[in-house]
This record gives structure tokens, C-alpha cells and sequence, in this order.
């Protein structure tokens, strides 16, 4: 695939023409706002069902939702605590890694672009 030339949209598959519009300014927002929109509607929709349940605390319009949304952010607070003692220095593995070899020079493919 050449770099320079402009990418075609009409050379992609089916799926790939039918999802272009996602790469389209503005499209980040809408997919955001219509994620805001659908996770209140369905809080809302909460309200208006009979829920056979087994605990009282089930009962409450919105717990599920609330519930999810209080233990993700749980989990980020607790992620951000658990780093302060699992954090590693970056050449932790350094010594005995594989990657902080030197590469033979000999077997490297190397190509001059400017001949």
C-alpha cells in the first residue's frame, strides 16, 4: 500500500463503506451522546416494570445501575491505590529481558532511501 496515494473509500469491503461515517468529524460526539442517551433511557426504563426480585435493596428503581457505576469507579480508585506498591521501575526486567540485547548488525536488513 502506498502512503502517498489518497486512501479510496470504494475499495473497502461492505462493512468497512457502511462504517465510514465513524470516522467522520463530529461523529465521536454523537456516538457519545447517543451512549448518554441510551443509558438514560434505560435508568428510566427501570421505573416502569414490575421486578420479581429476592433481595428488598432490588427493588430500588436504578440499583443495578447504580450499583455498576459506583463499583467501576471502585475498581479505578482501588487500581490507582494497588500501584503505589506494584509499580516497577521501567528497566525492571532489563538484565535478563531479551529485548535489551543489541541486535547483530550483520543481520539487520537495512535500506538507504536516499540513494
Amino acid at each position: 500500500m502506498d502512503p502517498n496515494k489518497p486512501d479510496n473509500p470504494d475499495t473497502y469491503p461492505a462493512l468497512g463503506r457502511l462504517l465510514t461515517w465513524v470516522d467522520r468529524p463530529g461523529s465521536l460526539k454523537k456516538i457519545i451522546y447517543g451512549l448518554y442517551v441510551l443509558c438514560a433511557t434505560l435508568f428510566a426504563a427501570d421505573f416502569f416494570y414490575h421486578k420479581h426480585t429476592y433481595l428488598r435493596v432490588e427493588d430500588i428503581p436504578g440499583f443495578y445501575a447504580l450499583y455498576g457505576f459506583f463499583m467501576c469507579a471502585a475498581l479505578v480508585v482501588c487500581a490507582k491505590g494497588m500501584r503505589i506498591f506494584l509499580k516497577r521501575p521501567e528497566d525492571y526486567y532489563a538484565p535478563k529481558d531479551v529485548e535489551s540485547e543489541p541486535f547483530p548488525e550483520d543481520q539487520l536488513d537495512r535500506v538507504d532511501y536516499d540513494a
